[in-house]
């Protein structure tokens, strides 16, 4: 075997490993939240830890970087080059970041967590600010391992490892996007805000409670329609809803409140979006970055595509309402269109981000992107988070919070991860909106689709412009070939216009 044979086979049988380690991971981390036993968590814990260490040690390997300098200015084939491309890129991203410095991390996030959980508990935000101030200090250091020349934030932001990973997106994309998103959003919500239009907001909530049970079978009739190969997939309840897999095996999972249906049917549809992404990537490839999703902000389109574009239509609604009247027979006088206001009323006060209405949401994630960009430039004392939030709420959404809980502390991200907040408006708004447009646009008439539960065509288009790709292109080629252009806010501005200025007649 030649040596740049005998090279690209090591690079091959390292992706391999990484990979099955990491799906191994997201197994275990599935069973914790659905079937482990409550006294298993510290055995789990080892387990996780071990493997993260084991990933490590296989991404930063020697023998790996002598495989992927002998590649380097090799004549490779497509697939190929684009494998070394990004086992390259974690390789040198893993290696320049000291072993000590990812022991002080883990230790350092591990006892923020529980810092912020008090904090909570006690409504102190000075409680939680020493541990996220080191936190902070770490990730700056981390930074400059990995680009001393780079930019801080951008650095953390493009040079995430594995299931977080979003590479080669600049951050001047993201403050532009994020720019327009919010000089549109803030007058378009404070003209909801003044509007007299009065939605059917209580058609399901007056009309509680809905049992577990019955929400479970609804929502299961709900993945048949929408198209769920069960052969590939199982579903659960869960504490927090989230879907991890591969081609062969998902698992997503969904949480129920009793006084609300649509809280775990919007659940699901997010999470059913992840997993056509995971069923799409080609089975072939499976072990190397051909089969791995390109990134959250790719992955987040394709989860709002599912949940905002589909499961908020009006047309979706008249498809699943004979399901939740036969389970529910309170149900039995709440129209479609009374459905569709529900699921779409923008709220009068919006402080907390995981109950935010589909339009104000964005806001959340602005509020904490500027902020975070803050700390890490070093422009905002920890110290100064809470008033600095405040300014930011009053300015973009009208509301100042009550506390510290519904403020800065309503949020375990910033424990363990900076950016903790930027791919749930790139992705799961903005390019979900260009994403769709761009299907539409092919596809022809998709409400009629959607009502008369046709959805074959839309995974069709998915897969053929997005999944089947895997990571063989950079995320902004991939965007562009599926959609014709790079990431834009400007299918965003209109959907949103359009979608809510016609709901509260502006």
């Amino acid at each position: 075997m030649a040596p740049s044979e005998q090279s690209r086979e090591t690079v091959l049988e390292y992706a391999g490993r990484i990979h099955d380690l990491e799906q191994t991971d997201h197994l275990l981390r599935w069973d914790s939240d659905v079937m482990m036993p409550t006294g298993g968590t510290t055995a789990r814990s080892r387990q996780r830890s071990t493997l993260s260490k084991t990933i490590y040690d296989l991404r930063s390997s020697d023998a790996l970087g002598r495989a992927l300098d002998d590649l380097a200015g090799s004549e490779l084939a497509g697939g190929d080059e684009a494998i070394v491309r990004e086992i390259r890129r974690e390789h040198e991203v893993a290696s320049s970041v000291p072993r000590d410095l990812n022991r002080r991390l883990a230790e350092v996030t591990a006892d923020a967590h529980e810092a912020w959980k008090r904090a909570k508990e006690h409504d102190d935000w000075a409680e939680f600010a020493p541990a996220f101030e080191r936190h902070i200090e770490l990730r700056r250091e981390w930074a400059a391992h990995v680009d001393p020349d780079g930019d801080p934030y951008e650095v953390l932001w493009k040079n995430k490892l594995g299931y977080e990973s979003q590479p080669f997106i600049d951050l001047s994309t993201v403050n532009r996007v994020f720019d327009r998103v919010r000089d549109e959003l803030v007058p378009l919500i404070a003209s909801i805000h003044d509007s007299d239009v009065d939605l059917a907001s209580d058609a399901f909530s007056d009309r509680a409670p809905y049992d577990s049970a019955g929400q479970m079978r609804v929502n299961r009739r709900v993945l048949d329609v929408v198209g769920l190969d069960r052969s590939h997939a199982r579903f659960d309840e869960a504490p927090h809803p989230f879907s991890y897999g591969n081609p062969y095996d998902v698992r997503l999972t969904t949480r129920f409140d009793e006084s609300d249906p649509v809280d775990a049917i919007t659940a699901t549809m997010h999470e059913f979006g992840h997993t056509t992404y995971h069923h799409g990537l080609p089975r072939e490839e499976y072990g190397t970055p051909l089969a791995r999703a390109r990134g959250l902000t790719i992955h987040g389109s394709q989860s709002g595509v599912w949940e905002n574009h589909v499961a908020k239509s009006r047309a979706f609604w008249e498809l699943i309402m004979p399901e939740l009247r036969a389970e529910f027979p309170q149900l039995e006088d709440v129209s479609a269109a009374d459905a569709y206001e529900a699921v779409n009323t923008v709220q009068d006060e919006s402080r907390i981000r995981t109950a935010a209405d589909e339009l104000t949401y964005h806001m959340h994630i602005i509020v904490r992107t500027e902020i975070e960009q803050a700390l890490i430039a070093g422009e905002l004392a920890v110290a100064d988070v809470p008033q600095v939030w405040a300014d930011k709420y009053e300015e973009y959404l009208g509301v100042r919070p009550t506390s510290h809980r519904d403020g800065p502390l309503q949020d375990p991200h910033w424990a363990v991860n900076v950016p903790g907040f930027i791919n749930y408006t790139l992705g799961h708004g903005v390019l979900a909106a260009q994403v769709w447009a761009a299907m539409a646009d092919d596809v022809g008439d998709v409400d009629t689709l959607v009502r008369e539960g046709e959805f074959d065509p839309i995974h069709e288009w998915m897969t053929e412009s997005i999944h089947r790709h895997g990571q063989r292109y950079r995320p902004q080629e991939l965007v562009r070939r599926a959609t014709g252009r790079e990431i834009t806010a400007d299918p965003f501005v209109e959907y949103v216009t359009e979608k809510f200025g016609s709901l509260y007649g502006l």
